[in-house]
C-alpha cells in the first residue's frame, strides 16, 4: 500500500489555480497562520521582484492583493483568488495604487525616497544575511567572511539628510525639516520577514493575555481612523489622561514587557552601521500594527523621551507628514506641507526641528502595515522598577573609511582605501625613480632659498657654471 503524501508534496503537485483556492479558503486558517501566510507571501513576491527587476507599480498593485487579510474582511466583495487572478493574467501587469487622501498630491515638498538604489547594486549582495541575531542564521553560498558581508551590506544603505521646507514660526523662517535623516536598505527582505513574523507572534501573546497588563493595547475601532494596535516595550506610555488621572507621558510605576530579543539585534546594527548614535541608545520603544484606514494623528512626541528617536518601516511603504500646522481634512485624513515617503526596511529618525517644531502624523494608510519607533527615555522619567540592559551597553559603532564601499571582483572584497594606497605607493616609486635617473644626469650642488621664500633649484653645466632650472 502507497504511502500517504506529505503535505508539501501534495503542494508541489498544485497547480497556480489550486494554491489560489487554498489560501482563500475564509475558514482554513487561524489569525496567526492567516498573518505568517501573508508575511512569507510578500517576502516570496518580494524575492522574485529583486531577481526579475520588475517595475515600481507592479508591487505596489501585488502589495494591494496580499494585504487583503486572507480571511477576506476587506472592504470589497471580491475573494483574494480572484484580485490576484486579476493581476496575474492582466497584460503587463499595470494596475496601480492611488492614495486615498487628495491632500497628497498638492505637498509643495515631496520626497520620493523609493528604494531605486537597488539598481546599482546585485540583489544576491543584498540578500546577503548577517550572522548578528536577526535572521538566525547568515548565508553560506559564498566564501566572505562576516566582516566582508557586512562592509558590503553597510555600503548599501543610502542616507539623506538635507530635507528642507521653510516657514515661518515666530516671526522667523526656519527649515521645520532640519534634523530629520532616512536611511534606506537597512534590512532587507528576510530580514523583514522574520521581524514581522516576530510581531505577529507578539500580537498573538497578547490577544490570549501572556503580555503584561498595559504592554498590549487593541482598542475597538469606532471611527475611522482610531484602533491601531500598539505594543509597547521598556516603558508604559499613556497617550492622554487615563482613568486612573494619570497625565499623557511615561507612566513610572507601571511595568510592561522588556525589549525582545529581535529587537535589541535591531538596535545594535543601527548602533554598529552609524544610524543611531552610541550616546542615544533606545531602551523603550512602540509597535504600530495598521490595518486598512488606521492612521496616527498630528503631534509632537511627548519630552519624556530624548531626541533623536527612530522609526523603522514594515509591510508597506507610506507617506508621512510634516508641517508647523497640520490641518484635518476629513476622518483620518490630513494635510500639510512636506511629506516624506518611508520605504519598507528604512529607518527614519526625527531630531532637531523635525522633532520639535513640527509636528507628523500618519494619514489613514492603504494597505497593511507595521512600524517599530525606538526612543530613549529622559533619565529624570525612567520607571521606578527600571534597569538598564547589559546587552545594550559598550555598542561601538563600525569604523569604515570614507571611501566605505568595498570593490568585488571573482568573489574577493577589497577595501576600495587600500586599493587607491597601493596605486599611490605604485606611483611614487616611479617617480623616485624617475628623480635618481635625473640627479645622475644633472648633478644639484646645493640649494638655497631667495628673498621672496621660494626656493630655486641650481645644477652645473657641463661647462662648471651654476644656472638655474
Amino acid at each position: 500500500m502507497r504511502e500517504p503524501a506529505m503535505p508539501m508534496e501534495l503542494l508541489s503537485s498544485l497547480n497556480k489555480e489550486d494554491i489560489l483556492e487554498v489560501l482563500s479558503d475564509s475558514d482554513a486558517f487561524c489569525q496567526h497562520c492567516q498573518a505568517l501566510v501573508h508575511a512569507r507571501i510578500r517576502s516570496l513576491h518580494k524575492r522574485k521582484l529583486n531577481e526579475n527587476s520588475y517595475p515600481d507599480e507592479e508591487s505596489e498593485s501585488f502589495s494591494d492583493a496580499v494585504d487583503t487579510p486572507v480571511n477576506g474582511n476587506a472592504s470589497n466583495s471580491e475573494s483574494l483568488t480572484t484580485r490576484l487572478g486579476k493581476r496575474w493574467h492582466s497584460p503587463g501587469n499595470t494596475l496601480k495604487r492611488h492614495d486615498s487622501s487628495p491632500s497628497m498630491r498638492d505637498h509643495k515638498h515631496n520626497f520620493d525616497s523609493s528604494p531605486k538604489y537597488l539598481g546599482d547594486c546585485k540583489p544576491s549582495d543584498f540578500e546577503l544575511l548577517l550572522d548578528d541575531g536577526i535572521c538566525g542564521v547568515s548565508s553560506s553560498e559564498n566564501e566572505l567572511s562576516e566582516e566582508q558581508k557586512e562592509r558590503i551590506r553597510y555600503s548599501q544603505v543610502h542616507s539623506k539628510k538635507d530635507f528642507t521646507c521653510i516657514e515661518r514660526v515666530n516671526g522667523r523662517d526656519i527649515n521645520v525639516l532640519q534634523g530629520l535623516e532616512l536611511h534606506t536598505g537597512v534590512f532587507n527582505v528576510m530580514e523583514q520577514n522574520k521581524i514581522v513574523e516576530c510581531i505577529y507572534r507578539l500580537q498573538w501573546r497578547g490577544k490570549q493575555g501572556k503580555l503584561r497588563d498595559r504592554t498590549y493595547s487593541e482598542p475597538r475601532k469606532w471611527m475611522r481612523g482610531k484602533g491601531r494596535v500598539t505594543i509597547q516595550f521598556g516603558c508604559c506610555y499613556n497617550y492622554a489622561v487615563d482613568k486612573n488621572g494619570n497625565p499623557p507621558g511615561i507612566i513610572r510605576d507601571e511595568e510592561v514587557d522588556p525589549l525582545p530579543p529581535v529587537f535589541k539585534q535591531m538596535i545594535k546594527r543601527m548602533v554598529r552601521w552609524n544610524i543611531v548614535p552610541p550616546t542615544c541608545i533606545p531602551d523603550s520603544c512602540i509597535v504600530n500594527i495598521y490595518d486598512v484606514g488606521d492612521c496616527i494623528p498630528p503631534h509632537i512626541d511627548h519630552h519624556d523621551f530624548v531626541r533623536p528617536f527612530y522609526t523603522v518601516s514594515f509591510l508597506n511603504e507610506c507617506k508621512i507628514l510634516f508641517g508647523s500646522n497640520l490641518h484635518v481634512v476629513s476622518a483620518g485624513e490630513f494635510s500639510g506641507p512636506a511629506s516624506i515617503s518611508l520605504p519598507v526596511g528604512s529607518v527614519f529618525i526625527l531630531s532637531g526641528n523635525g522633532a520639535d517644531v513640527a509636528k507628523h502624523c500618519i494619514p489613514s494608510v492603504s494597505s497593511r502595515r507595521i512600524s517599530i519607533t525606538f526612543r530613549k527615555m529622559d533619565e529624570n522619567k525612567l520607571p521606578y522598577k527600571f534597569s538598564p540592559d547589559p546587552e545594550l551597553a559598550g555598542i561601538k559603532p563600525l569604523i569604515i573609511s570614507r571611501l566605505k564601499k568595498p570593490v568585488i571582483q571573482h568573489g574577493e572584497v577589497w577595501n576600495l582605501e587600500e586599493t587607491q594606497q597601493e596605486k599611490a605607493q605604485s606611483v611614487e616609486s616611479d617617480s623616485n625613480t624617475v628623480w635618481k635617473t635625473r640627479k645622475i644626469l644633472f648633478p644639484v650642488k646645493d640649494e638655497f632659498s631667495p628673498l621672496n621664500g621660494s626656493f630655486r633649484k641650481l645644477k652645473v653645466n657641463k661647462f662648471g657654471r651654476r644656472t638655474r632650472q
